[in-house]
């Protein structure tokens, strides 16, 4: 599939470019004590010029039919490539970005790229329950490898002691896994999900949605069969 890049994308984020816009679909999810479930997840990757995208992922329990039943949770963060901040990034709090990006070109760019041949990334996410955590990893091409380098639990969290997620671009859709840690380190199997991308980065629609909100629309007077569809 072609990668739209935004005319205001800042040069550092060219190698996120394939993940921006809207993604549904559906996957399993295993946990301790219940048998593997389906369930629905929407995810949306957004920018604003900014040296960093917004992460927001929305997932949901299916009935029989593949329609949404109820909530699971919601995630929330932002990603960017690991790298030290300038005086031109703005921050912390209000203070302005530079007009000018502090690497504002694609020579520029190439100087983060490390020896494996990508780029080192860093994303947090904020999780419901008072869970926040930071990742670490890399991003190479349309492949993305990230392991929990700290996090911050509230005294009446769940327990949760940190995972690795890996993303990738397969035939044009998003696919993820993730592996949760238990209390020893030891790694297991949490989720996973295939997601097709529904909108662009524009907002446009790039085809039906996937949970029915097309099929439940009903066609308008004097439109003939093919027309609806």
């Amino acid at each position: 599939m072609a990668i739209e890049i935004p005319t205001n994308l800042t040069p550092e984020l060219v190698p996120f470019a394939w993940l921006l816009g809207t993604w549904e679909g559906t996957g399993t999810m295993w946990y301790e004590g219940s048998e593997e479930q389906t369930f629905g997840q929407i995810i949306t990757f957004s920018q604003e010029g900014l040296p960093y995208i917004e992460y927001r992922a929305e997932s949901f329990l299916l009935d029989d039919n593949g329609q949404k039943l109820r909530p699971l949770t919601v995630e929330t963060g932002f990603w960017q490539l690991d790298r030290a901040m300038t005086d031109a990034d703005g921050g912390f709090g209000l203070v302005p970005h530079d007009i000018v990006p502090a690497y504002a070109d694609a020579e520029a760019v190439e100087t983060l790229r490390n020896g494996d041949d990508g780029f080192n990334l860093l994303a947090s996410f904020a999780h419901p329950g008072g869970i926040t955590e930071n990742y670490v990893g890399m991003i190479k091409g349309p492949q993305i490898r990230m392991q929990t380098a700290n996090l911050l639990r509230d005294d009446n969290s769940h327990d949760y002691n940190g995972s690795v997620r890996l993303w990738g671009l397969v035939n044009g859709n998003l696919m993820w896994h993730w592996e949760i840690a238990d209390s020893e380190g030891k790694m297991s199997t949490h989720a996973s999900a295939e997601l097709r991308k529904t909108s662009s980065m524009s907002g446009d629609s790039l085809g039906p949605g996937m949970f029915g909100s097309f099929e439940d629309e009903a066609p308008e007077e004097g439109a003939s069969e093919d027309s609806a569809e």
